[in-house]
């Protein structure tokens, strides 16, 4: 028994020097240490043994199972230290080299296109003002010269959340506010931020969407009137569109504005000339604008007869989609990165 358990362990270590995979040393292990091992197999037959036998046998058998399990871990390091060598090898970092460029993000299109109007005007002279987007109805029409009741309500259908507290419709209650804290001090402002109307039923209108709104107040003695607001809307309009661009203004309504205009621009695509995207006109319409009411001006605190001024309003989703193409415009809210990929040079 003892001559077979000496000869169990030297063909252990034998096969196990031999071996070189992970997979091969557990299946000696298995093989030699396992319960149905042949070394396992000789212990069973210690009970046919003298006692004085037994306790030799059982050294002896000791001894090869230990050298077996130090043999396997000593070649399992081994092994797995060569795998970690190789693998280390074959992923050698070459230092010198250049650097891996990092993809970066660039503005969204709208807004880039918010961000090229706002320095626009900055460079006019206008500050930029903003204020909150759930609004009373108060600021929101009353103030804007829309009592409760006026049917230009309809118009701007809104999100209400009491019956004094909605999300806003438009900037112009930014305005207002403006208004009523400079008590009767020049103004020159824009007013940009999100607006909200249940108003989705086609590609060019949305439940959200932005706006950009423009206030001038000054004194009377300054002589401001509709040539001044022309006079900005068509820098404006070249800025943006480039300048080869003209501009008309067409009389229109608006409660807080009187009198009040509509701006249109020459097409892009025909230059005037009629085509399908301006519908056959030449013209594409791009905002409203007016001089601002008197009831406005005497609601915030104005005396009319020595204050006037003229406010405009556009949409940066419109005026996107014109500068850069776009026909639908769900397309700048649903962050689609082919779609945004289009606009990396903004």
């Amino acid at each position: 028994m003892k001559e077979r358990l000496i000869e169990l362990r030297e063909e252990a270590v034998s096969k196990i020097e031999a071996c070189d995979e992970l997979r091969e040393l557990n299946n000696i292990r298995v093989e030699y240490l396992g319960k149905k091992g042949p070394i396992t197999e000789v212990l069973k037959g210690m009970g046919n043994l003298s006692p004085e036998e037994r306790p030799v046998i059982g050294a002896v058998a000791n001894e090869v199972r230990g050298a077996i399990q130090g043999k396997l871990e000593e070649k399992i390091a081994q092994v797995e230290r060569a795998a970690i060598e190789k693998k280390l090898e074959s992923e050698t970092i070459d230092v010198t080299l250049p650097g891996r460029p990092v993809a970066v993000g660039n503005a969204h299109p709208l807004t880039a296109t918010i961000e090229k109007i706002e320095d626009f005007f900055l460079g006019m002279g206008f500050e930029i003002v903003e204020g909150p987007e759930v609004e009373t109805d108060y600021y929101n029409f009353e103030a804007l010269n829309l009592p409760k009741g006026h049917p230009a309500r309809d118009m701007q259908d809104t999100f209400y959340i009491t019956e004094d507290t909605l999300l806003r419709t438009h900037t112009s209650p930014v305005q207002a506010r403006t208004m009523e804290k400079e008590k009767g001090e020049p103004i020159r402002i824009i007013c940009p931020g999100k607006v909200y109307r249940r108003d989705d039923d086609d590609a060019t209108h949305s439940h959200q969407f932005t706006q950009i709104e423009g206030l001038v107040i000054e004194s009377v003695d300054e002589s401001i009137g509709m040539s001044n607001l022309k006079g900005v809307l068509q820098a404006f309009a070249k800025e943006i569109f480039g300048d080869e661009r003209e501009i008309r203004l067409r009389p229109s309504f608006f409660p807080f504005t009187e009198p009040s205009v509509e701006m249109d621009i020459s097409c892009m695509k025909c230059n005037g000339a009629g085509c399908n995207v301006c519908k056959g006109t030449g013209w594409i319409e791009i905002l409203g604008a007016g001089m601002v009411h008197p009831n406005v001006l005497e609601k915030a605190g104005y005396d009319s007869t020595k204050y006037r001024g003229y406010a405009f309003g556009m949409g940066p989703e419109r005026i996107a989609m014109l500068s850069l193409g776009v026909e639908d415009i769900r397309d700048f809210y649903i962050n689609d990165v082919r779609f945004l990929k289009q606009f990396l040079s903004l």
